[in-house]
């Protein structure tokens, strides 16, 4: 019964779930050196205090066993993804020789997390190689006023949308910070970080709530932000065994 679960599951997922280089950027690679700023903390209300963490304390998925499962279905089926290959090694007791990429920047990993929707990993990965060949600053990107953004990201799919997403992605992030750059995301706090991004059309958990109700790992009348919370067992479940 659950090899048949599993199955679904794993269909259900290998047309959305990828592996993009966001969280790589945030909380893989470390923050480049320089003084650290204490995290912000607000207070909890007494509410908030009391409330159960887990919203759906009695929905049993997804266990262990099926995020495990499925994890390995899907390494199993987009391969280790390499960014995170010296990494691994190192925890896994390697050598690591090999010295460790250089980190991508966390706007390097917001965008190819944009063209990484409806497309393979692959053709992300080169859709966002032709963006940097043609734009070698975010700034031009901005200001250019013509298709030549779309024109660099066709190939993977949906240009016209992502083009105007990713560029007024940018034009809001240099209007309110008067540059682009989104380094100060590695000084917040994870609820903080959420807060940024959510303000980012195309940057949200509705993709994942879908596949994930499809699947039963949620209830069908969760909210993304109930489901969020339930979900957020997940990684904790596929690291026991240190992979």
């Amino acid at each position: 019964m659950l090899h048949k679960q599993v199955r679904k599951d794993v269909k259900l997922t290998q047309n959305f779930f990828r592996l993009p280089m966001l969280a790589t950027a945030l909380f893989v690679f470390p923050r480049c050196p320089g003084p650290r700023k204490p995290k912000r903390k607000a207070p909890a209300s007494p509410a908030a205090r009391e409330a159960s963490p887990e919203p759906y304390p009695t929905h049993a998925s997804p266990s262990p066993a099926q995020c495990l499962a499925v994890r390995d279905a899907l390494l199993g089926f987009h391969g280790f993804p390499e960014e995170f290959a010296p990494f691994r090694r190192l925890r896994l007791g390697g050598s690591g020789d090999s010295p460790p990429p250089l980190p991508p920047t966390v706007l390097d990993g917001l965008v190819t997390t944009l063209l990484s929707q409806n497309t393979t990993e692959a053709i992300s990965r080169r859709a966002f190689a032709s963006l940097k060949a043609a734009f070698p600053s975010w700034d031009q990107v901005v200001d250019e006023e013509g298709t030549r953004l779309e024109d660099a990201i066709r190939c993977g799919g949906l240009a016209a949308t992502k083009a105007a997403r990713i560029r007024a992605m940018l034009r809001g992030v240099r209007e309110r910070r008067g540059k682009i750059c989104l380094e100060y995301l590695r000084e917040l706090s994870v609820d903080e970080v959420k807060r940024e991004l959510s303000q980012f059309k195309g940057i949200g958990p509705k993709t994942v709530l879908r596949i994930t109700k499809a699947m039963g790992w949620v209830p069908v009348t969760a909210s993304r932000e109930k489901a969020y919370i339930h979900l957020n067992t997940l990684p904790n479940m596929c690291q026991k065994d240190g992979r």
